[in-house]
């Protein structure tokens, strides 16, 4: 394997055997009567992915996204195919592996780090560092089989981004995570990516995908649908869905909505977000499925400053708007902001989708995207307000 390739897959597979009843497994064993029919969680998937790459897996439930995650890692044997990795790989799969929960979470921290490769001395100069970001020092000497799932995860996430990895492969664990825990994992993933470290993002969140990743794989029962750049797969993908030939991204349940997808543009434009203070237009677009059965979800949008301050939000409850609803269960809208009155920084895009009153909180997108505001004045503060001067000339 060259060595700007960080993953090889080459016609990966995995079969289960299932049989309808235990006792057809023991009775196979001692016959040639064939009692089983067989499972293709994953068929033939070949792809490369380069050192440095920010790769997003997409999927309906059941599709083998997973499966895939698990074979990458290692924690599970293909059935034929192969994978090659080139490097430290640290996995943050689904909660609950890789403790043990007699152990304390300082017993944990060792055990896990080390599994991964490092000596004793290397996981002690990084200790405080992994205890300092999951935010649960007064509970690090007790075991983890008396923690919430929240601060399972949180520890979790932490040796597995604090012990410099290779590969970081993620699953939908993040999800336990409280907001502002899945504010600081999102920061670290960033920080992540800047540093060239290639990342396997597994998510349901279609926004985080594009936001984060630099192409996508598409799995469908199992088969390598489509593998391209990320905002092309989710098109693909949407249109799949709305076609009514899968079920919704985010098998959502009755009684709920979700976030499909958020469009940022400054001047009409994508992807690197520039604004001038004062001329530019920065439009925020929010597609969401939700259960028919219930009244239209409100939409909000609020922008922060570098230190994840708010700044400024809008809501079309507050704004006395009803959305208008694409098709049943699906529901688009925009927040235009003419001649953005921001000044100069760095500011952070979040979404909200809140029932009909805005209380609560279906989903709550964090870090849409990011938006560079420059200024020809020599304002201070983070918005310009409108202002009239008297006695002057």
């Amino acid at each position: 394997m060259c060595s700007d390739i960080a993953i090889c897959a080459d016609k990966l597979s995995k079969r289960y055997q299932i049989y309808d009843r235990p006792a057809d497994r023991l009775k196979q064993f001692f016959s040639r009567a064939r009692l089983h029919r067989e499972f293709w969680a994953l068929k033939d998937a070949s792809f490369e992915v380069k050192r440095g790459e920010v790769i997003g897996i997409v999927g309906r439930n059941g599709s083998g996204k997973s499966t895939l995650l698990q074979l990458v890692c290692g924690t599970l044997a293909p059935s034929s195919g192969k994978v090659e990795t080139n490097g430290r790989i640290a996995a943050l799969l689904e909660l609950g592996a890789g403790f043990n929960s007699e152990f304390t979470g300082r017993e944990n921290v060792y055990l896990s780090a080390a599994i991964l490769g490092l000596e004793k001395k290397e996981i002690d100069a990084r200790f405080e560092e992994i205890v300092e970001f999951s935010g649960i020092r007064d509970f690090i000497d007790q075991p983890v089989k008396t923690y919430s799932s929240g601060m399972y995860v949180r520890l979790a996430f932490s040796v597995a981004t604090c012990v410099d990895p290779d590969i970081l492969v993620i699953d939908e664990a993040l999800s336990v995570g409280d907001g502002e825990f899945s504010r600081k994992s999102f920061e670290r993933i960033m920080k992540l990516k800047e540093a060239g470290k290639t990342i396997l993002f597994c998510s349901h969140a279609l926004y985080q995908i594009e936001a984060l990743c630099d192409r996508a794989i598409w799995l469908d029962q199992g088969n390598v649908k489509l593998i391209a750049d990320s905002s092309a797969v989710i098109v693909a993908y949407n249109a799949h869905i709305e076609a009514g030939e899968a079920e919704s991204a985010a098998a959502l349940p009755d009684g709920s909505a979700a976030v499909v997808k958020t469009t940022v543009t400054s001047d009409g434009k994508e992807g690197d977000l520039r604004a001038r203070s004062g001329e530019s237009t920065v439009a925020i677009t929010v597609e969401f499925t939700f259960d028919p059965a219930l009244p239209t979800p409100v939409v909000a949008v609020m922008f922060l400053d570098s230190t994840l301050r708010p700044v400024a939000s809008a809501s079309t409850k507050n704004d006395g708007l009803t959305i208008s609803s694409i098709s049943p269960g699906r529901g688009s809208v925009s927040a235009i902001y003419e001649c953005i009155p921001l000044l100069k920084g760095i500011y952070w895009v979040d979404v909200f989708l809140l029932c009909e009153h805005a209380v609560h909180v279906y989903q709550h997108a964090r870090m849409v995207a990011k938006l560079q505001v420059s200024q020809t004045g020599l304002e201070m503060g983070v918005v310009a307000m409108p202002h009239r001067w008297v006695g002057a000339s």
